[in-house]
């Protein structure tokens, strides 16, 4: 009986072992995967900031946390089984989702840039209530954004681990590949919102160093606080950048993966002739550049194409349409937006102004 017992032991002690070391594997190759998507996880991080844009400052977290779920959501419920469901059964479909994911980059980083040069930039005082807070469907509204965009980086990093996998380890299970890609998938999500939520509130921490009586904090806390809005502002443009370059990189080794070259040679071409222009590490970083060059301006190409088609199209238009009568609401007064409060002093605005529409705007602005 005892023997039975001891025999009983070792089988588990064995089974412990073999465990902790299948752990152990997950936990290496998650981390060789997480690093062979760096890039794109920098972008991603780089991206979220602008949906934050003018935000009250007390709502930050809030919306940040509400990202990072719908993130996590994304990647463990939508991504996930697709891709290990492709990869096992239909190899060839992931570049043709990833073709459309770069697609929808592209037009996103095109459409904010046509916005800035015409003048219909989305202006965050447009979407602000008569107490100069955001409204709530424009904080919804917001989210549901930057988790799409989200949608597309984080696909784009989950299939740049899948390959890792796939490569690194072609005999693993798909439960293996499944338990690899969920420890990246939250691990990659506590990174960038981790870093997005510590970028934000930054000014918040120069705010409480400036209240100290050290000098030093004091004008380490100035700096913060003046610095900023400069950096959240430059975010904001490395966010469409990132938008354009991981779009149009996605694209060339999507369609390469496909038999496509048409472009993706000359790129590539353009990339080695980076490298051997400069020596060692130099033509490695240069090589990068000019490939990241190209790669933004493919990503711009296509989404400006898309852009021009969506302004054509009457369901393109339509969805415009839609955004430019929120823009007119929010130019127009708060009347939407904060209808009781509108209504109670509606009857003294009229009278006051007659001619209403504009003037009654313009009072409420």
């Amino acid at each position: 009986m005892s023997g039975g017992l001891f025999a009983l032991l070792d089988d588990v002690a064995a089974l412990a072992k073999i465990a902790a070391a299948s752990v152990d594997d997950i936990g290496a190759a998650a981390g060789r995967a997480s690093a062979k998507a760096a890039g794109v996880v920098v972008d991603d991080t780089a991206v979220t900031p602008q949906y934050l844009h003018g935000t009250a400052a007390e709502r930050e977290i809030p919306i940040i946390k509400r990202i990072a779920w719908g993130s996590l959501k994304n990647k463990v419920f939508i991504i996930l089984p697709v891709a290990l469901l492709l990869s096992q059964f239909f190899p060839a479909g992931l570049p043709i989702l990833m073709i459309l994911g770069g697609s929808y980059l592209g037009y996103e980083g095109a459409e904010k840039i046509w916005e800035k040069i015409s003048g219909h930039e989305d202006k965050p005082e447009d979407h602000m209530d008569s107490e100069g807070e955001f409204t709530p469907e424009h904080e919804e509204k917001t989210v549901r954004s930057a988790i799409r965009t989200d949608l597309v980086l984080s696909a784009e990093i989950m299939v740049i681990a899948l390959n890792e996998v796939v490569g690194s380890q072609p005999d693993a299970s798909f439960m293996t590949r499944a338990a690899i890609l969920l420890v990246v998938a939250v691990a990659i999500t506590v990174l960038v919102y981790g870093a997005v939520g510590l970028l934000i509130k930054m000014d918040d921490a120069g705010l409480h160093l400036a209240g100290k009586p050290s000098k030093a904090s004091q004008t380490v806390g100035h700096g913060l606080v003046a610095a900023m809005p400069k950096v959240l502002g430059a975010l904001s443009i490395i966010g469409i950048v990132a938008m354009l370059w991981v779009g149009g990189h996605i694209l060339l080794v999507s369609l390469h993966e496909l038999g496509f070259d048409l472009v993706y040679t000359p790129v590539h071409h353009a990339e080695e002739w980076a490298h051997h222009l400069l020596p060692g590490a130099a033509g490695s970083v240069f090589a990068w550049i000019v490939g990241s060059f190209l790669s933004g301006v493919v990503g711009l190409a296509l989404g400006a194409v898309i852009l021009a088609v969506m302004h054509v199209l009457p369901f393109g238009h339509g969805s415009h349409g839609s955004d430019h009568a929120s823009e007119d609401e929010g130019e127009h007064g708060a009347a939407d937006n904060d209808g009781d409060a509108d209504s109670a002093d509606g009857a003294g605005r009229d009278k006051e102004a007659p001619s209403g529409g504009d003037d009654a705007g313009d009072a409420t602005r």
